[in-house]
């Protein structure tokens, strides 16, 4: 092969015709799309990362954050919607790039967005488990330490309950049990609930998209019926002192999980705050991967796109000014912060409630990113940059990529059980970044090359949304610490050495004889 066939690009109509033969059942309308879109957002951002950005990087100016996730992200999104329009094949952001910018970046993109949806989906199953410990809790029901937090998460909170005798016996309220077992002469947790959730999740999807789709819209209606209660109730308990100072003074703090400290709050913080909360948007982009079963994909999965969007963003700002009213950022429990918020002010009717919407929202969540996984290996499968024995696969009566889903559970399941919700949400968001900013370049260089391809969406201005779109991305990524740049360029780093010694070998496209 030649060196400059990493370059060859996957024609348009190659993409047409796998859409006839995919295999895929086309069951998924407009609202069923917009429903899997709100069914990702909504969930770790309200849920979960709004209590990690308040308390260690953003303070009351947690809103901000949202703001400026939210602007990047409505850039990126436009510029998805015209790509889903008119290239409507599951892989998303992989087969954008695979068209406009030639296999080697597809492969870059697709290795990227294993990182942003398997990784994505630990880290909501980390917060999903801190959710069942409060709604356990409200029926006197407790677990040990070690069954329900990784073995570097368990050790902080020790270490931080040993500071007060207050924070102590907060911690014995929780847990049946804080002592840690050793195995070999290391403390060992693993966070149980974690794991099996995934577990449970995966044989859904390996059964069938019908039945996802189905139970995730259900969980939407929900828990958007509880955000709503949040932001209503919740605003009658919002102390205004909480949000002074709005943007707190620049400091250091330590992560769990982490040996070095990072950088927090000013206006440093608002943008380190928007790099860490950003996952939360990446529903949105999952859309596009539903693409392949789809019945009008030209035209609903770009609604889907933007109307999951907008309505998200909202939500987030106004329940992020909630929870920061309602009690100090430097009170807020990481874990579950929104039903602790509430817990603080004596409401356990609420606490009951927001915790069943929160369960069943990460729920839908977990779904929607195993989801968007399975169908990202599915697309590179069927152009041989993976092993399509192994990705490509159906079910023979379910039509499902089920070695895909199957192997992606694996995966998730061991991260989720023994990694810091911290560490892998920073991983998570510089990939879902990178990928924004070479969507935004893609779609730009495609109208470019392809001007008189028809378009059912065309993103307005597209000069200045596509360069936008790639600044505040880049400006996003430029606030995260040091360390998410160096697992992001080791992980790259590694998909080389996967495709310099298989992807290239197997390619369809440059070796059409296999």
């Amino acid at each position: 092969m030649s060196k400059s066939n990493i370059w060859a690009r996957k024609p348009v109509e190659a993409f047409e015709e796998d859409m006839r033969q995919s295999g895929l059942k086309r069951v998924l309308g407009k609202w069923g799309l917009t429903a899997i879109g709100i069914g990702a957002i909504i969930g770790a951002g309200i849920f979960v990362m709004s209590g990690v950005g308040a308390k260690e990087y953003a303070g009351p100016a947690l809103a901000l954050s949202f703001v400026a996730a939210g602007i990047g992200c409505t850039f990126a999104a436009l510029c998805y919607a015209e790509f889903a329009s008119f290239l409507p094949v599951e892989g998303s952001a992989y087969a954008y790039s695979y068209a406009t910018m030639g296999e080697l970046f597809a492969w870059i993109i697709g290795w990227d967005l294993i990182l942003e949806y398997a990784m994505g989906a630990s880290a909501v199953a980390v917060g999903w488990s801190g959710y069942l410990s409060k709604f356990l809790l409200l029926f006197h029901i407790k677990l040990p330490l070690w069954l329900m937090n990784d073995s570097f998460s368990a050790q902080s909170l020790l270490r931080e309950a040993a500071t007060s005798a207050d924070k102590m016996k907060t911690m014995l309220s929780h847990y049946s049990d804080i002592s840690l077992p050793s195995i070999m002469g290391h403390p060992f947790a693993i966070n149980l609930p974690a794991f099996l959730i995934i577990w449970v999740i995966t044989m859904i999807l390996v059964k069938g998209i019908k039945e996802a789709a189905s139970a995730n819209a259900f969980m939407v209606v929900l828990k958007l019926v509880v955000v709503l209660f949040i932001i209503i109730v919740g605003a009658n308990y919002v102390d205004t002192a909480n949000w002074h100072p709005f943007i707190p003074e620049r400091t250091m703090i330590t992560n769990p999980g982490e040996s070095m400290p990072h950088g927090a709050y000013g206006l440093m913080g608002i943008l380190g705050g928007a790099g860490y909360i950003f996952f939360a948007y990446i529903g949105f982009d999952t859309v596009s991967t539903q693409a392949g079963e789809a019945k009008n994909p030209q035209k609903d999965v770009p609604f889907g796109i933007l109307t999951s969007l907008v309505v998200c963003t909202i939500l987030y700002i106004l329940v992020s000014l909630v929870l920061t009213g309602m009690i100090n950022y430097k009170d807020i429990d990481i874990t579950a912060p929104i039903a602790a918020a509430f817990g603080a002010k004596g409401l356990g009717f609420a606490v009951l409630i927001i915790s069943i919407a929160a369960i069943a929202g990460l729920t839908s969540v977990l779904i929607v990113m195993l989801l968007g996984q399975s169908r990202v290996f599915f697309a590179m499968a069927k152009d041989g940059l993976l092993p399509k024995g192994v990705f490509g696969t159906l079910h023979t009566k379910f039509h499902t990529p089920y070695k895909a889903s199957l192997l992606t559970g694996l995966v998730v399941s061991i991260v989720s059980a023994f990694t810091p919700i911290s560490v892998i949400a920073e991983l998570v968001n510089i990939g879902t970044l990178l990928a924004f900013v070479l969507v935004c370049g893609a779609v730009w260089l495609m109208r470019i090359k392809e001007p008189d391809r028809p378009r059912p969406f065309r993103t307005p201005c597209l000069p200045v949304v596509a360069t936008l779109g790639i600044l505040s991305n880049l400006a996003i990524m430029c606030g995260l610490e040091a360390i998410n740049w160096i697992r992001l360029v080791v992980w790259l780093l590694i998909g080389f050495i996967v495709y310099f010694t298989y992807g290239r070998f197997h390619s369809k496209l440059n070796n059409p004889g296999l």
